[in-house]
């Protein structure tokens, strides 16, 4: 088991997981605070979370990143790690692009350079995914999934912490030009690794039956099967194994981060609207924050082989809604560093924990005939819905901002943080369905169960 760990393929995961860590803190978290000490309005900050929604829709090209090879540098380099250099390489340019931007004067050039820099970091983690898959056996998968979170949380630290330290002692564009050139760590690592057996797939034999059916012959049957086999076949096949059950198995996933997701959007401009320094964010949120989200994900795995996925997944999400509380009371104590210690111990090790149920539930509903398209669309699912509200976020916030009254009842005290408590209640309060989901489901597979055993 330890061996895995010492292979030359999972040291270059490392690197590539810390490239694929890079961009979207980027273009998230860090632009927020960027874009919030330059004075933007958080409900144009909210919309700015759009500049993530790539990873979220990813799954909607990942079919032309997986069968198209690109031109001259495919040949050398192979399909996969073609991809990987390309999307490395427009991450890099998005992100110098940023630097040279000025928010205040041009927020929409910001918002370009963002979306563009999103998509690139979707593409890369589309081929980096596809380049894990092919390059090492089943049996060393985890131990390449380990080595790829880790280092996705060393870049999380370096875009966090590591970001805001440079912005803090020179500027936010040396900050992102800084990060830009960060990205040779991973295009050193593609250029290194080995070129992984490329698999050629098979169209199922429904799509041939189908082409022949709507009588179609030569290249438009090959195009209705090459579509069918990479987006409408993994659709069919878990609508059939799941019948009806699979709406609500969607829902669950929809719903089960959709606190965590909408609350995340406003936690930086609280982190500035309540005093705290660029230094202290960096050392308490995007440190030690990252080893409890770390020491979260850890009691996750732990749980879900203790307890099962469904008694995890329920902890998960009761732990979500405590940790969305946490960060209201947070909003009533000022600048106080101890708060947020605790408040960020909290919600990060919530959060930790129920991404690690998730995606060992999400993990079990996966067919072995399309792992890796189905794993993608369940992943673009649980996103979407948080996205989509996050975007409405600033203005819930400053909509409660400009009631009073409904703030002063939930022990606001007129400081200009008030409008946050409702906020935070209101996103705790989005997790209710999801618990309600879990429970269903679960009296589901007790049900299916015991009627089939085998």
């Amino acid at each position: 088991m330890l061996s895995a760990y010492f292979q030359p393929r999972s040291l270059f995961m490392l690197a590539l997981g810390f490239s694929s860590g890079l961009p979207f803190v980027l273009v998230g978290a860090t632009l927020s605070l960027w874009l919030r000490q330059d004075h933007i309005s958080r409900a144009s900050i909210g919309l700015m979370s759009a500049a993530t929604l790539a990873y979220t829709f990813k799954f909607i090209w990942a079919p032309l990143v997986d069968r198209i090879r690109l031109p001259v540098i495919g040949q050398k380099l192979g399909k996969r790690r073609a991809w990987i250099l390309a999307a490395q390489l427009c991450v890099a340019a998005g992100l110098l692009a940023t630097a040279f931007c000025n928010p205040a004067a041009d927020l929409s050039t910001v918002a370009i350079a963002a979306v563009f820099t999103g998509f690139a970091g979707a593409t890369q983690d589309i081929s980096i995914d596809a380049w894990r898959i092919e390059s090492a056996p089943t049996e060393e998968q985890g131990a390449m999934a380990a080595t790829y979170q880790l280092g996705y949380r060393l870049a999380v630290i370096a875009s966090g912490a590591g970001a805001l330290y440079v912005a803090q002692f020179a500027s936010w564009r040396l900050a992102y030009i800084a990060m830009a050139m960060l990205m040779l760590v991973g295009a050193l690592a593609v250029v290194l690794s080995p070129r992984p057996k490329e698999s050629t797939g098979t169209v199922p034999g429904d799509a041939e039956q189908l082409a022949a059916e709507l009588h179609l012959q030569g290249a438009a049957a090959r195009a209705f099967e090459w579509l069918y086999s990479a987006i409408v076949a993994p659709f069919v096949d878990f609508f059939k194994r799941h019948g009806a059950t699979a709406l609500v198995i969607l829902a669950l996933i929809g719903m089960y981060r959709l606190p965590d997701f909408v609350m995340g959007v406003m936690a930086q401009p609280l982190y500035v609207d309540l005093g705290f320094s660029l230094a202290t964010i960096a050392t308490v949120v995007k440190i030690f924050g990252v080893w409890m989200t770390i020491a979260g994900a850890l009691a996750g795995g732990l749980a879900v082989a203790r307890i099962g996925i469904m008694r995890a997944l329920l902890a998960g999400i009761t732990a979500s809604i405590l940790g969305n509380l946490i960060f209201a009371w947070l909003a009533t104590q000022g600048g106080s560093d101890r708060a947020l210690a605790v408040a960020i111990s909290g919600e990060n090790f919530a959060g930790g924990f129920a991404g690690t149920a998730l995606i060992a539930y999400m993990s079990s509903l996966t067919s072995s005939a399309f792992t890796a398209t189905q794993y993608a669309l369940f992943t673009s699912v649980y996103a979407l819905p948080g996205k989509l509200v996050g975007l409405a976020a600033g203005y819930l916030v400053d909509w409660f901002s400009v009631h009073p009254a409904l703030t002063h009842a939930l022990g606001g005290t007129g400081a200009r943080t008030d409008g946050y408590i409702p906020f935070f209640l209101s996103t705790a309060a989005m997790g209710i369905p999801a618990v309600l989901l879990v429970l269903y489901v679960a009296r589901l597979e007790r049900a299916r169960v015991a009627t089939n055993p085998a």
